[in-house]
């Protein structure tokens, strides 16, 4: 690491010769591949844009310039030629994040981990620098993946229209997001990726006109004032021409020198340039190359030399589900699926295999597969769309007023719900039981273990008049948690150990906290606090059950692994107020703060979200309301 050591900042760059920098691409990518396979995280993305980034930091001048990256987890390489070589404790507690961070360095301008975005804070930033009369360049690195999210579209439309506005699209483009790229788009540029005759046709002509005394050069110059007809003709990339939008390439993005040709041009234009750069995800390590599945997009702990698990830790809920879907599948023929750029993190991969015919993925557009998923379920099918728990929020509209104003029977199924930890703020599962809480019809199911994600998928794929979500965690599933009784819908995980007539706890707990919820009850039972513990399988809408057994005990404690503003909680709070009951409630969840990275257990202990702290609570809870009727016994006796 002889090179790579010695740089501390990007200017580092710029006393290094061509050979230096190939040496360079080499070091880091040996550094990418022992660092990241100890810590897990995004290692073939970060493999493809070794080139890519160094020519950036060359041509233009982080800070002052601004250099965005969408998606953010493409910017390891970013990290290291900024001053961050500390890879030890990536994406954990007190670390590097896996994605850029303003707290950690101001080469980071925005924090995005969330796809199709970065072209809308480049069109502000631009704007912001001609009202402001700043020469700083924009520069908007976008996965050819990212770039088939509605909102880049939206974004390139007003980019278009100023076309003296400095402003660079970098489109790194390696025909994948998670797995390949799909859609018309990913078709058009497959195109422009295999043709490239006119880029020749044009270098040899203008070597022989530029020989040709007298006319060669006014030929050539019309010739090359042709070019839009020609090149529409040969390589038909005029979607990005047509929008008013310079367009360079394809560019090879592991060629530093041409890759720096291609941005100093893109820099001096005046407005705004695309620059295509084609790019192979994990190259230089051949287990990621041989990866058909997504190129090692993301990785756990791996051994360096032959790619492989170092341990495997047990049965997740996402296989579950997965596999439960492929049952479906072959029962049901109505049953269809649909992802967002993700099939296989999201367990769909089976599914696909099985029924080729009967999976669509839409891209990273989750607006647009809930509005698709709503023309399915009208048409007679039932869509089961699956997508990260943080990527629903995307979709917030589209499920409120197509699938469910409509009435339409589509089922949501969540991964990644509640705390996931490692990959920070913007990929916690933490938002969506409060979101949909407002959604009329809407039915959220929180299976506790991998029985009831099995059941209650079939549960959800029975209602056709209204949408269904099934939300569950990140991670291994743990042993089934069996129930002792059933009340109403919502099933009894204990009773009270004692014979009393008023029990002092219901504890209602939510999803894949069960085990935390019957830890809970022992602390409490070990303080002579009694309590009842119950899962209501189905979180909305609450359990008319709910209220009747809410009085029949002192306090009702609720425990979910969502956020505490307007989440189960609060929606149990209402329905006891709906119905009268006037009985003491806490709810214990996530805090309406955005959580920094590290593992599960390290956020949950940090926001209080564990046995003993809830324990701990509760039973000062129960000691206040047993001193306030010890106090209310002794004045009434003295007013006797």
């Amino acid at each position: 690491m002889a090179l790579l050591t010695r740089i501390k900042g990007p200017r580092d760059l710029d006393r290094l010769s061509p050979e230096q920098l190939d040496q360079l691409a080499a070091e880091i990518r040996t550094f990418l591949v022992d660092e990241v396979s100890k810590t897990g995280g995004h290692l073939g993305p970060n493999l493809g844009v070794v080139e890519l980034t160094i020519a950036l930091h060359r041509v233009f001048e982080s800070p002052k310039d601004k250099v965005l990256w969408d998606t953010g987890h493409q910017s390891y390489v970013h990290k290291l030629l900024t001053g961050r070589q500390d890879f030890t404790r990536l994406k954990m507690k007190g670390g590097l994040s896996g994605y850029p961070a303003r707290a950690e360095s101001e080469h980071d301008v925005i924090e995005n981990s969330h796809a199709s975005t970065v072209l809308g804070w480049a069109d502000g930033l631009a704007k912001a620098n001609e009202v402001l009369g700043k020469d700083d360049a924009v520069v908007a690195v976008i996965g050819d993946g990212a770039l088939t999210g509605g909102m880049a579209w939206e974004a390139l439309n007003n980019i278009a229209v100023a076309k003296d506005r400095p402003l660079v699209i970098v489109v790194n483009d390696n025909e994948r997001s998670y797995a390949p790229t799909i859609g018309g788009l990913a078709n058009h540029l497959a195109t422009l990726r295999t043709t490239d005759g006119y880029e020749r046709f044009l270098a040899r002509g203008k070597e022989f006109l530029e020989r040709t005394p007298v006319v060669g050069k006014p030929l050539y110059e019309t010739l090359h004032g042709a070019k839009k007809g020609l090149k529409d003709f040969i390589a038909p990339q005029g979607m990005f021409e047509d929008l008013g939008i310079k367009y360079v390439g394809p560019i090879d993005g592991h060629d530093i020198e041409a890759l720096e040709s291609a941005l100093q041009r893109a820099k001096r234009f005046g407005g705004p340039v695309i620059v295509h750069c084609l790019t192979e995800k994990g190259r230089g390590y051949q287990p990621a190359l041989a990866d058909e599945a997504d190129r090692f997009h993301a990785v756990g702990k791996i051994h360096p030399d032959t790619g492989l698990p170092i341990a495997s830790s047990g049965v997740d809920w996402t296989s579950v589900f997965g596999e439960e879907m492929v049952k479906l599948g072959k029962e049901r023929e109505d049953i269809v699926a649909i992802t967002a750029a993700m099939l296989q993190p999201v367990g769909l991969d089976k599914f696909a295999k099985a029924f080729p015919n009967r999976v669509y993925d839409v891209g990273i557009a989750e607006q647009h597969g809930a509005v698709s998923a709503a023309g399915l379920a009208t048409g007679g099918l039932h869509p089961v769309f699956a997508v990260y728990a943080t990527f629903l929020n995307r979709a917030f509209d589209q499920v409120l007023m197509d699938v469910a104003l409509h009435k339409c029977g589509v089922t949501f199924v969540l991964d990644r719900a509640g705390v996931t930890g490692t990959d920070g703020a913007s990929h916690n599962g933490m938002w969506d039981m409060s979101i949909l809480q407002v959604v009329p019809t809407l039915r959220i199911a929180a299976p506790r273990d991998a029985d009831q994600v099995r059941a209650q998928l079939r549960e959800a794929v029975q209602v056709t008049d209204a949408p269904t979500v099934v939300r569950f965690s990140k991670g291994a599933v743990g042993p089934a948690v069996k129930a002792v009784g059933k009340v109403g819908g919502m099933d009894v995980l204990r009773k009270p150990t004692t014979d009393v007539s008023r029990p002092d706890v219901l504890l209602v707990s939510v999803g894949a906290l069960a085990p935390m919820c019957l830890e809970i009850a022992d602390l409490l039972d070990a303080q002579g606090i009694s309590s009842t513990v119950v899962d209501p399988r189905w979180v909305k809408p609450v359990d008319e059950a709910m209220a009747p057994l809410a009085e029949q005990h002192r306090v009702v404690v609720t425990v979910e692994d969502n956020s505490r503003a307007g989440g189960v909680g609060s929606a149990v709070a209402q329905a006891l107020r709906d119905a009268d009951v006037d009985v003491p409630l806490r709810d214990f969840g996530i805090p309406p703060v955005f959580l920094d990275h590290a593992s599960r257990k390290e956020v949950m202990a940090e926001i209080g979200l564990t046995a003993p702290d809830i324990a701990r609570q509760v039973t000062g809870l129960v000691a206040k309301i047993d001193g306030r009727l010890e106090r209310a016994v002794a004045a009434e006796a003295v007013r006797d």
